[in-house]
Formats: structure tokens, sequence, C-alpha cells
């Protein structure tokens, strides 16, 4: 099994989703406040994990710009949740790059009155993990 095939499963068993449900309706897409900002769109992440392309989604700026709000999980017909298998690839990406895990003493140094609360939520669920 090459490194490809590794991080997609490691990504399917982090997301606890099994992404072969997944029937390219682009519900998700559609619903996805980030749309407009993403290369790779939430269908179209589905089956970057289908094809094992993981080189390209850690790459991709998705990644990042999804603001983890689970829009696309509650319109999923198949209960496929392209947001968690972002969240998860989020995962992979900080742990290879040997990020450390926040603490809730943590969060407040980091707090920009700008910042949207469903931000630091969604930084603290990815990072306390």
């Amino acid at each position: 099994m090459n490194k490809s095939d590794l991080l997609a499963e490691q990504i399917r068993e982090i997301s606890g989703v099994n992404p072969y449900k997944c029937m390219k309706c682009g519900k998700c897409s559609a619903t996805c406040p980030s749309f407009d900002e993403m290369d790779i769109k939430p269908h179209q992440f589905v089956s970057y994990v289908l094809n094992n392309d993981i080189e390209a989604l850690t790459k991709s700026k998705s990644l990042w710009h999804c603001l983890s709000c689970f829009a696309c999980v509650e319109r999923c017909p198949r209960d496929v949740k392209p947001g968690k298998l972002i969240d998860a690839a989020r995962q992979i990406v900080e742990r290879e790059k040997g990020g450390d895990y926040l603490t809730p003493d943590e969060i407040p140094e980091l707090f920009d009155e700008d910042t949207p609360q469903q931000l630091l939520v969604s930084a603290f669920r990815r990072y306390r993990r």
C-alpha cells in the first residue's frame, strides 16, 4: 500500500464516513457558503478521497476555506458527510507537520475580536483530538 492509499484510509477512518455512498448529486456543494472560494468543491472532495488523490487535497486551498459549518453534512441525502472528510484531511495535514493540539487555555491568546465564533469552535473541535 502506498502513502496516498494509507492517507486516504486514515481520512476514512478518522471521519467515520463511507465516501462510496456518494452519488455526486452536488447538494453538498450547492449549500456550501464557501463554494465560490474553493478550488475543490465538497462533492469533488469525496471523489478525491475515493481516488486516493490525497496530495492534491492537502495542497488545496479548499481544505482551509471550509468553515466546518457542516451544511454539506445536513444536505447530503446519502449521509456521506463531506465536511467530516475535510476535517479529517486537515487533521492529517497538521499531524504530518507535527502540529500540536490546542488546549482551552491557549485559545484566549489566539482570539481576535474579528474572528467568527464558528471558526473558534471548529478549531477547538479539530485540535482537541
